[in-house]
């Protein structure tokens, strides 16, 4: 019988046992209620009641005992289960005890016999509110230290962070006996805490003081409970770690541990992510859910890093089918399965395609009807573009413009296309490729279908990006490789890229460039280093980093706006829009069809100089001009060796003048 069936069959059991254990509980509150209140009279006389007082004593005992089971069972005070009992209990118990004195008090000045003593009163009410919380607090001591003796075996652990979510976390693991931690104490870096003690835990100290704990109470474990940390203090505290030689683990953000429904159980590895120190973005999902229920949507690019989030999340707008357009087969089909599963409820219509091909792009709106399409199907890798410039051309540019003039051909409402930050005074064909693209959408915005572009910098894991890269050089033992120590880049997690993408899709109005708040540049050095300290090693010693120089393309730092470029806020707060004109001088087509000339020549030169035409700002790397030089510098060589040739041979067969 498997664990689910064990469950299963117990299940009546339990549900019986629940109006047997209420019932439990009210026999002890009505056993307590009878006790206080003779106990009440029996201190008021010194434990001798006098035979007048005892007709008082029984007409008492009957109000008190209606009044606090109808008050006790309003306040669900006859239920719950005490080996849980919090302050916030004890404090209902009081107001209980108070309420029904109270109304008992007037109950029986009004039916019971006259002279009755003022003092009972109170002394039932005090003695009534210490029998029903200090029955609950006895259940739970004797809970917890059963718990407690549990054996287990236990890490030695500390809590970095004895804020609200340190003590929440504390509580947790102190009631649940499966945790394998036994809390030895925290860590804070607020001086002021220093020395104090939470539940008998002491406050040790700040990180800086780390090591020595450590050694002193042979410390397993810290658990990171700071789910608001800053991506600099995350680093300081990993940094303290790695110099203490101790493992450890986080807990996250608030978010996470509401839908979760607990903080223990939430403790896992330190993430990259956590490094950044990003806030939860903040979504107007009104808006989003508005532009997207019960809509069809396409999704270029469906299989890659950014596609697929972004059908993950468009799902869970709940609208009418998804329609992921993409190339690569095996990824297609991966997602496929991944959104049957995960979205049953949502129609996802795979679409194999390139958007380079015109036929099967209107093919595909013609027969999903889409009202949304997110272009996220592009060339994006920087070195591998500048090599293959003629194919960067034809499928970002291209590909593009094909599928935002079908979009209008076939009524799409919103058009959004993924942008980049190498598109801000771009130095590499990709980055001028997505100019093009960006300019494009500026021109086409004439008609009723609105075209907006989202720029924003690099994501984490994203495939091809570094950090797969680095994880990979790092379990091979290293050295991780860096192209430049000042290399620096922007950051963002493709689960919060993919929700302001949708966030900006409602924000812009048609022929826009809508700007991500991407925070401060982080070094990709530091980045590296940052993995091998989340990976257990020390930087430089465990693993070694090397520089390789910069690569074909390439720039130290990457803008996400240009001094031409003006911004106007937004209602998000992480999203600005530029306003400046940016659209092509001239006729798009001509350009286009330029371009188009110039891919099926093959010719470099042309190529890069029309590019630097409509991207004024453009400057080309030296790998391409070299690539565009040599080889005419090489024909001008071998044109002029065969000119000198041919003048060589010509003067050896001039004869000799007679004499």
């Amino acid at each position: 019988m498997s664990r689910s069936q064990v469950l299963l069959d117990f299940r009546p059991i339990a549900h019986r046992f629940v109006p047997l254990h209420r019932w439990m509980i009210r026999s002890t509150q009505f056993a307590i209620f009878l006790f206080a209140g003779i106990s009440a009279f029996l201190l008021r006389f010194d434990f001798v009641i006098p035979s007048s007082f005892q007709r008082h004593m029984l007409v008492a005992l009957a109000i008190w005992a209606f009044f606090k089971i109808a008050v006790f069972h309003f306040f669900a005070l006859d239920r719950g289960w005490w080996s849980y009992t919090s302050v916030h209990d004890v404090l209902r118990l009081l107001v209980g005890n108070t309420i029904a004195g109270s109304a008992a008090c007037v109950a029986i000045l009004l039916l019971g016999p006259p002279g009755f003593p003022r003092s009972i009163y109170l002394l039932d009410c005090l003695l009534c509110f210490t029998m029903t919380a200090g029955i609950r607090l006895a259940v739970r001591i004797i809970s917890e230290i059963s718990r407690a003796r549990t054996p287990t075996s236990r890490k030695r652990t500390l809590i970095y962070g004895a804020g609200e979510a340190g003590i929440s976390l504390l509580r947790e693991i102190h009631r649940n006996s499966t945790l394998a931690y036994e809390v030895i104490g925290f860590i804070d870096d607020d001086p002021t805490k220093a020395g104090r003690r939470i539940h008998e835990s002491p406050i040790f100290g700040p990180g800086a003081a780390l090591t020595p704990i450590v050694r002193k109470y042979d410390i397993e474990m810290i658990l990171i409970a700071l789910p608001s940390a800053t991506g600099v203090e995350m680093t300081r505290i990993l940094n303290h770690c790695a110099q203490a030689g101790v493992s450890y683990k986080t807990i996250p953000g608030l978010a996470e541990v509401i839908e979760s429904g607990g903080i223990a159980s939430q403790i896992r590895d330190v993430a990259v992510e956590d490094l950044l120190g990003r806030a939860p973005v903040r979504l107007e999902e009104d808006r989003i859910r508005a532009a997207l229920t019960g809509k069809v949507v396409v999704v270029t690019g469906a299989a890659g890093s950014i596609g697929s989030e972004l059908c993950r999340q468009i799902a869970r707008f709940q609208p009418a089918a998804i329609v992921g357009f993409e190339i690569a087969e095996s990824p297609l089909f991966e997602i496929d399965r991944e959104m049957r599963q995960l979205f049953p409820g949502v129609p996802f219509h795979p679409e194999i395609g390139s958007v380079q091909n015109r036929a099967r792009i209107h093919e595909v709106l013609a027969q999903y009807r889409p009202s949304v399409v997110y272009h996220a199907a592009a060339y994006k890798h920087v070195p591998l573009m500048e090599t293959h410039i003629f194919e960067a051309i034809e499928n970002n540019v291209f590909g593009t413009y094909n599928l935002a003039a079908a979009a209008a051909d076939h009524g799409v409402d919103d058009f959004v296309m993924i942008s980049s930050d190498k598109a801000v005074r771009p130095t590499n064909v990709m980055g001028a490729t997505k100019r093009v693209t960006e300019l494009l959408l500026l021109a086409l915005q004439n008609g009723r279908t609105k075209y907006v572009a989202v720029r924003f910098g690099n994501v984490l894991g994203s495939n091809g990006s570094v950090i797969p890269i680095f994880k990979k050089q790092i379990a091979a033992g290293g050295p991780v490789t860096v192209t430049h120590p000042e290399m620096r880049r922007f950051f963002m997690t493709i689960p919060e890229a993919c929700q302001l993408v949708l966030q900006a899709g409602v924000v812009g109005e048609g022929g826009e460039i809508c700007v991500l708040d991407m925070g401060e540049p982080v070094k990709i050095v530091d980045l590296a280093r940052n993995l091998i300290l989340l990976s257990g090693l020390r930087p430089g010693q465990d693993v070694k980093i090397e520089f390789t120089g910069i690569r074909p393309g390439e720039k130290l730092f990457e803008e996400l706006n240009t001094m031409l470029e003006d911004t106007a806020p937004t209602s998000h707060e992480k999203i600005r829009i530029f306003v400046g004109s940016g659209v092509l001088d001239g006729d798009l087509l001509d350009r286009l069809e330029a371009l188009n000339d110039v891919c099926q020549a093959r010719d470099a030169a042309r190529l890069v100089l029309l590019l630097k035409e409509i991207v004024l700002d453009y400057s080309p790397s030296t790998h391409l001009l070299k690539r565009i030089i040599e080889p005419q510098e090489r024909y001008a060589n071998s044109l002029a060796a065969l000119v000198r040739a041919t003048v060589t041979a010509a003067d050896q067969r001039v004869p000799e003048p007679h004499v």
